[in-house]
């Protein structure tokens, strides 16, 4: 008897053998993760060429923007779901390919209408993409290098968040518009050939019967709900176009919800949302992409509209939070404090990082891009500490064979966080902006409207300065919302990790 416990003792502590291509692995799932996110920013600075060359009106460029990730959003439950039971190896390939279809396509498209239907399609593509390649990590990794991977994985999402401006306007200066997404079909095609030879095949072994009602549900909610965010700056947040979205992605999603709780193997378990760690981790991450979003929209308009920079310039300028996000998680410092200060620690140390850094924007960077250099820098250290943070308490919260259910949470987390920050801070931009501009402009919806009313230049430098004035105002309020969102994220998830000990000890005391 003896014997026998001490070698299950033995074969306990022995830990099982790590993937011996795991760092490759994983440079390849970056690889794929950094096309995609790339492609969510880049057409941005490719608008004046596509209204000349192509003729799209501004109805025609919203939807070359919004296919991708409006399609992208209201699949990543679903995608996760399926990548869980059909295997997450041919669903990052299936992935690839359609990404690298749709990329083609684009790129040689000739019409307003064919360019939005192949950015749907790319929307296809990287809503598998987005949630197969946190899964496999999750699959690859064990818990003891686990963090540092996610954190790697978090560091290169950032970087093709922040770097589509800069990549496109460098390949616009020397290229036409299609070459923006030309350059993707190479890297889909090395990515597709990558992952058929090394990743692994992993899935859900129980073998769940596909939810196809809840598929379907889940859809149709988060593409409205999307949708209503999207449209509601342009549209206003009372148009029916905005309330009936609203209202019917509302409905489809409390009937997901209780559809999930009564089928025997539901897509995405709501008891998960009795998991404080879940919980804790889900309210952060809301509020870092909400922050992380908003702000990369305010400082664009700030770079531009008030310091005067071109697109290239601005992009160049904001590199430096992508880059400080990079080399803290190369270097693994948030994986390394990550097991010494606890998840609860370094989530709202970062967020107050970030919302730190949104505030000495919105204050020293008012005027020159001094004072924005030192907010962009703890912008990207305050996003290096709290978001692997965050992904990594979703994932563990999880069951392994649930990964890709997951990763689509966590992916559907920041598509609505980074909608929603655009949406609510651009709104308290126009509206601080409508209650500071002189009386010469009232009325006008933009800037550039208003300065087009101006007849001196005294009026034109006071309508400057109400627009640089409703862009200190949202920055500041982005900053608030983020601190409180750190602070309600650290709450639970430190009483998660206090009840789950007590949990462990009743159990042993009932065992006993």
């Amino acid at each position: 008897m003896t014997a026998t416990t001490a070698a299950q003792r033995d074969a306990g502590d022995r830990k099982p053998q790590r993937h011996p291509t795991r760092w490759v692995i994983l440079g390849v799932i970056c690889l794929a993760q950094l096309t995609v996110l790339l492609d969510n920013t880049v057409l941005n600075v490719a608008i004046p060429s596509l209204t000349e060359e192509m003729g799209a009106a501004t109805s025609d460029i919203q939807w070359m923007i919004n296919a991708y990730s409006l399609v992208q959003a209201g699949l990543l439950l679903t995608a996760g779901s399926a990548a869980d039971r059909y295997g997450r190896k041919k669903l990052l390939a299936l992935g690839l390919a359609l990404f690298g279809i749709g990329s083609l396509l684009a790129g040689l498209a000739e019409t307003t209408g064919q360019l939005i239907a192949a950015r749907a399609g790319m929307g296809v593509g990287g809503a598998l993409l987005m949630t197969t390649t946190l899964a496999v990590i999750v699959q690859v990794f064990d818990e003891d290098e686990r963090a540092k991977a996610i954190g790697l994985w978090g560091a290169v999402s950032s970087l093709g968040f922040a770097a589509g401006p800069l990549v496109g306007g460098a390949m616009l200066n020397h290229f036409w518009w299609g070459s923006i997404f030309l350059i993707n079909v190479p890297v889909a095609l090395l990515g597709l050939v990558a992952v058929l030879k090394l990743v692994p095949e992993s899935k859900n072994p129980t073998g769940d019967r596909p939810d196809l009602l809840g598929a379907l549900l889940s859809t149709i909610g988060m593409t409205c709900v999307v949708f209503a965010i999207i449209s509601g700056p342009e549209h206003g947040w009372t148009s029916g176009r905005v309330l009936l979205s609203a209202g019917i992605g509302v409905i489809a999603l409390a009937l997901f919800a209780l559809w999930e709780r009564r089928v025997p193997f539901p897509m995405l378990d709501m008891h998960f949302f009795r998991n404080r760690r879940f919980v804790g981790a889900v309210a952060g991450g809301i509020l870092v992409a909400f922050g992380m979003g908003g702000s990369l929209f305010l400082l664009t308009q700030h770079l531009q509209l008030v310091l005067g920079y071109d697109p290239l310039a601005t992009g160049l300028r904001m590199s430096p939070l992508a880059l400080v996000i990079v080399a803290l998680n190369l270097t693994g410092v948030g994986a390394r404090l990550l097991p010494r200060l606890g998840t609860p620690t370094l989530i709202i140390g970062g967020m107050s990082m970030l919302s730190a850094g949104l505030a000495a924007i919105a204050v020293l960077g008012a005027h020159g891009y001094g004072g924005m250099l030192l907010g962009l820098v703890m912008m990207g250290t305050g996003i290096a500490f709290s978001m692997p943070a965050m992904a990594n308490a979703i994932m563990s919260a999880i069951p392994p064979e649930k990964a890709g259910v997951g990763a689509g949470v966590n992916g559907t987390l920041q598509e609505c966080g980074n909608g929603l920050g655009v949406a609510v801070l651009g709104a308290v931009l126009n509206s601080r902006f409508a209650a500071l501009v002189p009386a010469v402009a009232a009325g006008a919806g933009s800037l550039p409207a208003a300065l087009a009313s101006a007849r001196t230049d005294a009026e034109r430098t006071a309508i400057e300065d109400a627009f640089a004035g409703g862009v200190q105002t949202s920055q500041l309020v982005g900053a608030a919302a983020v601190l409180a969102g750190g602070i309600v994220a650290a709450v639970l998830l430190r009483r998660a990790e206090r009840a789950t000990p007590d949990a462990a000890a009743a159990g042993a005391g009932a065992a006993a």
